[in-house]
């Protein structure tokens, strides 16, 4: 497919051409033995995280996908038109314009479903939602890359990444098979992989924070308005991918992991897609760009989490002031009180969602001492 962009408001005439920093070679050696580690790192990842899914609610998400429409129409309506206005608004370059948009056009990113996983969130719609939005990238990608850019003038053919994009759906639906099965099968061990999946996701995500900060060495000299928009974007991904969710009466769970699939990219596929369609002499412009995003995404996944564990925090010990005895027993000990507490801070936020009728009108009903036997 054609791109073009040089005519518009976002689309200046380039500027003189610069020289890729540090040794080619030895740079893309850096890059395969980073993505050999990554691909293999998140598919444990992925297998780990597949172990939460629970086969009924993965299914009952598939038959009625309100939540995983809302979450494409959010990855491939919001993203790429916010892409697209932040191209304008900051008048960029037309290489860094493309690189912005094809930034706002790919499928959500594998580390979403760990931070969703950290806020609580629904795991069996986040792990839905990105597999949806790669396979719907096959399609979805040319089509958003046309319809924005068909008024730009730069003579550069796009080239879409098919084998990129099927290799992540091979990575992604294979290991979170396996952990749905294992999950099905042996519930306990499943429990323990889980939390071990967790850590190594922690460990993942500063793997990848470092490995990006140095592939990114040298390329940091772009010019401010790229790294703000940088960290602007995925801002603004996760802020109109919950206000969305939030105006589709979602539950605040499921607002949650839409706005973290709405944030989160494939930076991996960007980059791919960057290299292939582009020349040394462009990609020194626009590299930098998925590499910035990727660490602000990453430091904004890091921020949602610690204010959702914070406010997770005060709201238990709100009510566990009101059952001090909670404290002093054993996990397996737990009073009737105790598990009173516990079960009221799992429908709390239930009780006052914008989600459809059902549960949330039976919690309003009822106390919240006796809601759940009576909804159950």
């Amino acid at each position: 497919m054609r791109a073009n962009c040089s005519s518009g408001s976002a689309c200046p005439a380039n500027t003189s051409e610069e020289e890729l920093p540090g040794d080619p070679q030895a740079q893309g050696s850096l890059e395969l033995v980073f993505t050999v580690v990554s691909a293999l790192m998140m598919a444990l990842l992925m297998f780990s995280l597949g172990c939460s899914v629970e086969v009924r609610k993965l299914w009952l998400h598939i038959r009625r996908p309100w939540g995983i429409a809302v979450g494409l129409l959010c990855q491939f309506g919001l993203m790429p038109l916010t892409a697209y206005l932040l191209a304008i608004s900051f008048a960029l370059k037309p290489v860094q314009a493309i690189a912005v948009l094809v930034m706002g056009c790919c499928p959500g990113g594998t580390i979403s479903n760990i931070f969703t996983f950290w806020v609580d969130g629904d795991m069996d719609l986040s792990i839905s939602m990105t597999t949806c939005s790669t396979v719907a990238a096959l399609g979805m990608m040319p089509l958003c890359l046309y319809l924005y850019t068909w008024s730009w003038n730069l003579q550069q053919s796009l080239t879409i990444p098919y084998r990129n994009i099927g290799i992540t759906l091979v990575c992604l639906t294979i290991p979170v098979a396996f952990g749905v099965y294992v999950n099905y099968r042996w519930p306990k061990q499943s429990k323990i992989i889980l939390k071990i999946g967790a850590m190594a996701g922690g460990v993942l995500l500063a793997v990848v924070a470092v490995a990006g900060a140095v592939l990114a060495k040298g390329s940091w000299n772009s010019d401010v308005t790229l790294l703000t928009i940088s960290c602007v974007f995925p801002l603004m991904g996760h802020v109109t991918g919950f206000l969305l969710a939030l105006c589709t009466h979602q539950s605040w769970q499921r607002c949650r992991t839409i706005s973290l699939e709405t944030g989160a990219q494939n930076i991996q596929m960007c980059v791919t897609m960057l290299q292939l369609s582009f020349s040394t002499e462009h990609l020194v412009q626009m590299y930098s760009f998925p590499l910035a995003y990727g660490l602000f995404q990453l430091l904004d996944g890091f921020l949602i989490v610690a204010a959702y564990q914070t406010y997770k925090r005060r709201l238990k010990n709100k009510h566990r002031k009101k059952n001090p005895d909670c404290a002093e027993v054993g996990h397996e000990q737990k009073s009737a009180s105790c598990k009173e507490t516990d079960s009221f801070l799992e429908v709390n936020e239930g009780a006052g969602a914008p989600g459809p009728s059902g549960p949330a009108d039976c919690h309003r009903a009822l106390g919240p001492t006796s809601h759940l036997a009576a909804c159950e």
